[in-house]
């Protein structure tokens, strides 16, 4: 059998096939049921369902979403759920049944969510993307698409729905937490390592599984930042904006890419042949799997309304270029159907399947479709790969205000530190959307971290940096004070009271992405759990929950305004989804954190940095306004957009690109190799950088690049560059950068790339508006 035989091409092997197959086989493998779905687990005992079953026998089953997936949609839970090693055990019993009893043998593909870790119990949960945006670190962001790799795919998983490439225009939009930021240039460099860590050297090795990029495309630009809205935007600059990480991906070896659920121009992105065709197959050279979001299909038929029903749909679908369909629900019950009602050609199902099975073959999958059971346990959840988390965390956390210098604190000097707020110890609250169940003890909540921090320097073991005080006599009190969301003032006397008692407050509010993990509640006088029947939900960010404002939800604005007429050192914590925009907290509190979503280690990372253990080197990837009448803010915006408001300018409150340290920076002999070049042609730029504080520190230099005139309207400043450097006290580094074609282009109106002759300034500093410039010419060829 040739398809069986590895020594042969991929495409020998998949013609073969192919020739072997029925209408019903072919179909069966584009369709993607829900995976846990197809068995039961009782107390360890894991069977296949009889549906299941029949179904592979009937004719097959393509792929699986979300065998290992576990949350409060899939209902599975940590007492009903895979543990590390029997998730392996149940995706090799699945892929046993798949191989040994459909007629010709074909594994099933195993797709799983693996945006900030593998959504499956036991999996380490790292930062949300807005956080490994906010690292800048490209190199240690890739390590960590090696490590998930590495745990997806020692359970079976072959194939990720990460990473998301989505422009963030509007931090309303509640997916927010799960992109890198609003700028395409940084996301593209973060989608190529993605794509690097996650696929490694080569698809079959036990390491590496195939990257799904999403959500194809312009999802965050959508009106009015709710979720799947339509998109307002022009081919140019969608070219030039929300499609360039997406192509920087594909040419780092993508496999497979996600169309959007939105629509751009009225025309859906689940049947926009001039982007799943023209662009991404014949411009872009793409060869791998499209694959739907979940119920794409559906919305054609009932939400665009581009469809009568399903069968015009699932038709409208395979045409436009969908190779499988998420769920599986309209590809399964109508593409049979439209083959023998004529209404569907062979050959658009038969280049569908090409590309499902051809991924399989790149994967090793008919080779291995098992995994080692033994090996899954030790991989997933290492001490490695927690560690890692660890210190992504610590990179992301970006300081936003430290007033007098009231970070970092002392061990030694803090004396009482009273730490408070609805986000201070609710685990879920730390990790985001997109998370499995956890066990408490797994994740180190703000609390934690700073309880461990004192524990351990009261012990005489703390590490490095001003944190570490074996006399330390600080101690540590907390009070909830409130939720969330609702209005409940039950906590404030508590925690009002517990402050007092303080030296130091340190208040640790902001969102919460966490489903209904029926974790009940808290105690609000006394910050007890609560486990009861009616568990309080406090999501207000995540897939599905967009706002309309940025401000703190609920009372806790409030409960900081009444701990702050205390007259304590108050050192704000946010932890959240999205920006948050609160002018008061700005000017009154006297240092101001931004952790995002910072992962199962991000209580430690937070007490790291608070200590001065770490020194915060965070940088935003996102413009955080003044007020939320300002949207939209995004940097890079045109410079025809405007000065300001009646009652505000467009500043924002804190630009894109900044962030605090310990130390200081100074920026010096910024020149270029020579000051003219044509387009063909590449010159460098090249800055010193000094630390000219007291301690080290990392910063991250970022160079921008003005277009001074040009045909089309271009913004004032754009990112073409940047590197994170770590220097000692009065430590030089001279940082270069290349510029190029790549570096200087724009689409322009025939909406093809350009360089134009002409002035070009080259900004390089801390971040977009603390920059200096130097002038370069492009000089006609």
């Amino acid at each position: 059998m040739i398809y069986k035989d590895k020594s042969k091409s991929v495409e020998e092997r998949v013609e073969h096939l192919l020739s072997l197959m029925t209408t019903e086989e072919k179909a069966g493998q584009l369709i993607q049921p829900f995976g846990w779905q197809t068995y039961t687990n009782n107390e360890g005992n894991i069977t296949l369902n009889e549906s299941f079953k029949q179904q592979v026998v009937n004719g097959g089953v393509g792929s699986l979403y979300g065998a290992l997936r576990a949350d409060p949609w899939t209902g599975v839970t940590l007492e009903n759920g895979l543990s590390a090693r029997e998730g392996a055990e149940a995706v090799n019993l699945i892929q046993r049944h798949a191989v040994e009893h459909s007629r010709l043998g074909i594994p099933i593909l195993i797709g799983e969510e693996c945006s900030h870790g593998h959504m499956a119990i036991d999996g380490t949960v790292y930062p949300v993307p807005l956080l490994l945006g906010s690292t800048w670190n490209v190199d240690l962001y890739r390590d960590m698409c090696r490590a998930v790799a590495r745990e997806t795919r020692a359970q079976g998983g072959a194939v990720t729905y990460s990473p998301v490439l989505d422009v963030v225009r509007d931090p309303r939009w509640g997916r927010t937490e799960e992109c890198f930021g609003e700028d395409p240039y940084l996301i593209g460099e973060l989608a190529v390592a993605s794509v690097q860590g996650l696929q490694g050297e080569r698809l079959d090795q036990e390491d590496a599984v195939a990257a799904t990029l999403k959500h194809f495309v312009g999802y965050g630009s959508s009106e009015g930042g709710r979720n799947a809205g339509p998109v307002h935007m022009g081919w140019r600059e969608l070219l030039e904006v929300d499609l360039y990480p997406f192509r920087k991906a594909v040419e780092a070896g993508a496999q497979s890419i996600m169309p959007a659920y939105n629509e751009i121009d009225g025309i859906p992105c689940t049947v926009n042949t001039e982007l799943l065709e023209d662009v991404l197959r014949k411009e872009w050279g793409f060869d791998g799997l499209v694959i739907t979001d979940c119920g794409a299909i559906n919305m054609l038929a009932s939400g665009h309304d581009v469809a009568a029903d399903g069968l015009e749909a699932s038709v409208q679908a395979i045409q436009a270029g969908i190779d499988m369909e998420m769920s599986g629900e309209m590809f399964g019950q109508y593409l049979v159907q439209a083959i023998s009602e004529g209404k569907l050609e062979m050959h658009v199902l038969d280049q569908a399947v090409r590309r499902v099975l051809a991924l399989k073959f790149k994967l090793g999958l008919f080779e291995q479709p098992y995994v080692d059971a033994d090996r899954a346990a030790e991989v997933i959840g290492s001490a490695e790969h927690i560690q890692l988390a660890r210190q992504l965390a610590a990179e992301g956390v970006v300081l936003l205000k430290n007033e007098a210098a009231a970070l970092p604190l002392s061990t030694a000097t803090a004396g009482r530190i009273a730490v408070i707020g609805p986000n201070a110890d609710q685990a879920y609250n730390q990790l985001g959307d997109y998370t499995s169940p956890q066990p408490k003890s797994k994740v180190a909540t703000v609390l934690d971290g700073i309880r461990s921090k004192l524990a351990v320097s009261k012990s005489g073991h703390a590490g490095e940096g001003s944190g570490g005080n074996s006399n330390g006599e600080a101690e540590v009190l907390y009070a909830p004070g409130c939720r969330i969301k609702g209005d409940s003032r039950e906590g404030f006397e508590h925690a009002i009271e517990t402050a007092r008692q303080a030296d130091t407050v340190i208040m640790v509010v902001g969102g919460s992405s966490a489903r209904d993990f029926g974790e009940g509640t808290i105690d609000l006088k006394t910050g007890a759990s609560n486990v009861s029947d009616n568990s309080w939900n406090d999501m207000e960010c995540g897939e599905g929950i967009d706002r309309m404002t940025l401000g703190l939800a609920g009372v806790q604005l409030e409960l900081i305004q009444e701990i702050h007429k205390l007259g304590k050192t108050l050192v704000i914590v946010y932890i959240n989804g999205r920006p948050i925009t609160e002018p008061w907290v700005d000017e009154h509190a006297d240092a101001i954190l931004e952790a995002w979503y910072p992962g199962q280690e991000g209580g430690h990372a937070i007490a790291d940095i608070l200590f001065g253990d770490v020194n915060p080197s965070g940088k935003l990837t996102i413009s955080i306004p003044k007020h939320v009448g300002q949207l939209p803010i995004y940097y890079n915006g045109k410079r025809s957009r405007g000065k300001r408001y009646l009652e505000e300018d467009l500043e924002p409150r804190y630009p894109f690109g900044y962030g605090l340290s310990y130390t200081t920076f100074d920026y010096s002999e910024l020149k270029l190799s020579t000051e003219s070049m044509t387009a063909d042609e590449t010159v460098t730029v090249s800055v010193d950088v000094t630390n000219t504080g007291a301690c080290r520190g990392a910063e991250v230099i970022q160079m921008y690049v003005s277009d001074v005139v040009s045909r089309v309207a271009r913004p004032a400043k754009e990112l073409k560059g940047f590197a994170k450097v770590n220097l000692e006290p009065g430590e030089t580094q001279t940082v270069t950068f290349h510029i190029g074609a790549e570096q200087l282009q724009y689409i322009g109106r025939d909406l093809k790339p350009v360089v134009e002759p002409g002035q070009f300034h080259i900004h390089i500093g801390s971040h977009v508006n603390d920059t200096q410039f130097t002038e370069l010419t492009v000089e006609e060829a």
